[in-house]
């Protein structure tokens, strides 16, 4: 298929291909419908036969060209693949243009600090396992690495102390950056409020801007409470904006779809795990527990 691409991208290539898909046709009319020399001509039809466009056959003294169709059908097959994996329902090329309106409209209401103040997303997920467990992948850092990103990146450094004033660091980068070739993709600083295990957590984070300078500060509120099957865990988060700044405008645009990625990884992760994890994990804290109170 490259060397259909390579062939095809001469605009003079392209004329012959559209002569040829009227009717098979001798070099000597190409060259003059074409308005172009002969011996160029030739050359441009031999690039074509070698890319399997164009087949050839001498007769008499002419030798006549004709378009071999099922090569068009292969790289339009290829190509009309591409554009569908682009476009497939909820596929990462939807997500871009939803966020991309979303940004255009926050960056027109961005006129002056504060302007985005008071603007609050709730988010719900159920999850598998029950509190005990969830809080642990909300609070300890080698298990929040695994999912606190949006869909495509990853976590580089992450500082989360569960503790009431602790403090949270949190940089990620592009998932596929794995030497660090490209900049941050962005780096948030905030302190944990509440911390009530297994039922309630609460911290404020703050996005840095480029220059160091804060974007907004986000209030983030978890609640947890047991689903009805007594296995699963029903999650309600409220993310509140506050000191919104007038460049915190491309942080807001991705806060609904951005967030809401993080909780689905969450979910995965959760579901994932094997079915006695919640057994497991609860006799190792109870394991951890013994053994700090004899020291």
């Amino acid at each position: 298929m490259d060397a259909l691409l390579i062939a095809l991208a001469d605009p003079a290539r392209r004329r012959l291909v559209s002569l040829l898909a009227e009717r098979p046709r001798p070099v000597g009319v190409l060259a003059q419908l074409a308005g172009a020399r002969q011996p160029q001509t030739t050359k441009h039809l031999q690039t074509l036969e070698r890319a399997g466009v164009v087949i050839s056959r001498r007769t008499g003294r002419r030798r006549i060209y004709a378009l071999r169709s099922a090569a068009l059908r292969e790289l339009a097959a290829a190509l009309n693949g591409l554009a569908d994996a682009a476009d497939r329902s909820g596929g990462p090329g939807e997500t871009y243009e939803r966020y991309g309106r979303g940004l255009d409209a926050e960056r027109l209401a961005a006129e002056e600090p504060g302007w985005a103040d008071g603007r609050s997303f709730g988010f719900r997920r159920s999850l598998t396992g029950r509190p005990e467990r969830v809080w642990r992948h909300l609070t300890e850092a080698s298990l929040l690495a695994r999912w606190w990103t949006p869909d495509d990146l990853r976590v580089s450094e992450l500082v989360f102390e569960a503790v009431p004033g602790g403090r949270i660091v949190q940089e990620y980068r592009d998932a596929e950056d794995t030497d660090g070739a490209e900049p941050v993709a962005g780096r948030a600083e905030g302190i944990v409020d509440e911390v009530r295990p297994g039922e309630r957590l609460a911290y404020r984070l703050s996005p840095l801007l480029p220059d160091g300078g804060t974007a907004f500060t986000a209030h983030v509120d978890f609640v947890l409470r047991p689903a009805g099957t007594g296995t699963g865990t029903d999650l309600d988060v409220r993310y509140r904006v506050a000191d919104s700044t007038v460049d915190s405008a491309d942080f807001v645009a991705g806060i609904e779809i951005g967030f809401g990625q993080s909780l689905d990884k969450l979910a995965a992760v959760l579901a994932a795990e094997p079915h006695d994890s919640d057994t497991r994990n609860d006799n190792d804290t109870r394991n951890d527990s013994d053994t700090r109170s004899t020291k």
